[in-house]
């Protein structure tokens, strides 16, 4: 009852049309995963906004989809379940470059709670940096300081962009410690679960009012590379894995060694987990063992 209350309380501070969706925040696996039908003029942007998933989330779920024009009628696996990354603790937010999705922990009415957005991150060559850093400033309807990197490529802009649709901070930005790291919303969806920005953390514009309201001066951010996820939940045993070749790491070696801290190795299909790993679809797998199915 504590945990609804709690829940109840978060959705109240978001107006009815945006609600965040709010999860327990001590358990392995939140959410579920969904499935739509395309329709004529759909495309996998649109459905991803629709469902608050990234674009690479879900192109990723559905390899074998034309993300840009999929066959009206053609069943979409919608990628909303996910176990929750290690790094998370209670107060934090823990951005996760392999998924390209943000979570923050918090509590509330003494019950631990977590949202997650997904995001846009930094290009090659101007890639986010891992490592942990602090909020150090909220800003609601920021100007845009154009780096010199950007005025090189755009030479065009002007030093400052005011607050509008052409300023790419979008709404709400969260300022880091990290010189010239951002966590702040856009004037570009389409870009959220994707390489596309100077390094900094993009949100969907309905998404960062959410978090801004959420988060205090001071929070703990922490960016991390975890490409392979291990949860159980209802006696089921889950991976998700995502493809993140900067990861530079052996998937089911990590997956081995992830499930044995947690004495799970027994409990999962070899079969089940090396599919898993070789299609890396960044969705929820249960790779429970079968009786009979383990030799």
């Amino acid at each position: 009852m504590r945990s609804i209350a709690a829940i109840c309380a978060i959705v109240a501070l978001f107006p009815l049309s945006v609600q965040a969706a709010v999860y327990p925040g001590d358990v392995d696996v939140i959410g579920v995963v969904r499935s739509d039908t395309v329709q004529a003029g759909d495309s996998l942007v649109e459905l991803a906004r629709r469902y608050d998933v990234g674009f690479n989330e879900i192109a990723a779920a559905n390899p074998t989809l034309d993300p840009f024009v999929p066959t009206p009628g053609a069943t979409v696996t919608v990628p909303t379940g996910w176990i929750v990354p290690r790094e998370v603790a209670p107060r934090s937010i823990v951005i996760n470059i392999s998924e390209m999705r943000l979570y923050y922990a918090f509590r509330a009415k003494d019950t631990r709670l977590l949202v997650t957005f997904p995001i846009g991150i930094g290009s090659e060559g101007a890639d986010t940096p891992s490592g942990s850093y602090r909020v150090v400033e909220k800003l609601i309807a920021p100007y845009w300081h154009v780096p010199p990197s950007v005025k090189k490529e755009k030479p065009y802009l002007p030093p400052v962009v005011p607050p509008g649709p052409d300023n790419p901070l979008g709404s709400h930005a969260l300022r880091l410690s990290a010189e010239a790291i951002l966590i702040h919303g856009t004037n570009k969806p389409w870009g959220v679960g994707r390489r596309v920005s100077h390094g900094c953390i993009r949100l969907y514009p309905e998404d960062i009012p959410q978090l801004f309201r959420l988060i205090k001066v001071g929070t703990t951010v922490r960016v991390v590379r975890e490409p392979v996820k291990v949860g159980v939940t209802a006696g089921r045993v889950y991976i998700e894995v995502h493809q993140d070749d900067e990861a530079q790491v052996d998937y089911l070696e990590e997956a081995s060694r992830l499930l044995a801290d947690r004495r799970l190795l027994e409990r999962v299909d070899p079969a089940k987990l090396n599919a898993a790993i070789m299609e890396k679809r960044g969705v929820l797998v249960d790779v429970t063992v079968t009786e009979g199915s383990k030799k």
